[in-house]
């Protein structure tokens, strides 16, 4: 776990400098803290970070960032920590624990849009998904629109398209495997629940639709050359 975060941590810094990109906090709720260069703040509506900060919200706290260089926002919920990169070019956001949705409108341009946690990044083009990570870095997607690329720190595991309507499980040590959403689960039923404990069984294991395999009509997405470093 330590040795994945610290390879998050070294693609978020290692990035040649990258335009300015900003930060801005559209709504803020109950209990939301940004940490900058050491020094705490309570965040409020209309505040700007800075790439680095980190953002971590209280057991009711909420907060929206924008990132308008990137048609980018990010709905940040409770009991969640995230650091707000820049230096690793596309990195916009890691989140180190608790979850988020992301929303990307349409960009032109090749500049990629990449959310980073524990076990993989996240990357897109235009679309909107949540992502939740606990506290051993295992993340569940869920993506409501578009299609996200999981690419996996670990270079020995493949990359995996995941479409709309499917959810996605890895960590560090877990490689991405996809299923179909449990029956009736919706993005306003993420926002107002949970995405891990909408796949477990009654005993705590992994129910609902079994992942889908890759096949012929169903490939794993093709890693680039040099994945697995810097993206």
């Amino acid at each position: 776990m330590k040795g994945a975060l610290a390879a998050v941590l070294l693609l978020v810094v290692a990035g040649e400098a990258q335009e300015p990109i900003t930060y801005r906090l559209e709504a803020v709720k109950s209990k939301v803290v940004i940490t900058h260069a050491g020094q705490e703040r309570r965040a409020r509506v209309d505040d700007v970070a800075e790439a680095g900060d980190e953002l971590r919200t209280g057991w009711l706290g909420r907060a929206t960032v924008a990132v308008p260089e990137r048609a980018s926002r990010f709905e940040i919920h409770a009991s969640t920590r995230v650091r707000l990169a820049g230096g690793e070019p596309g990195v916009l956001v890691f989140v180190e624990r608790g979850r988020l949705k992301a929303i990307f409108d349409a960009l032109t341009g090749n500049d990629e849009r990449l959310v980073a946690t524990p076990g993989a990044l996240l990357a897109v083009r235009g679309t909107r998904y949540g992502i939740e990570v606990d506290a051993q870095g295992n993340g569940t997607l869920a993506v409501f629109e578009g299609t996200v690329e999981v690419r996996p720190l670990d270079a020995r595991q493949p990359l995996l398209l995941v479409g709309v309507g499917e959810l996605c499980q890895f960590g560090p040590a877990t490689p991405p495997r996809r299923q179909a959403m449990p029956q009736g689960m919706s993005e306003t039923g993420w926002d107002e629940g949970g995405a891990r404990r909408d796949v477990r069984g009654p005993q705590g294991n992994e129910g609902g639709t079994p992942g889908r395999q890759p096949g012929p009509g169903n490939p794993p997405a093709q890693r680039p050359a040099g994945a697995g470093g810097k993206h």
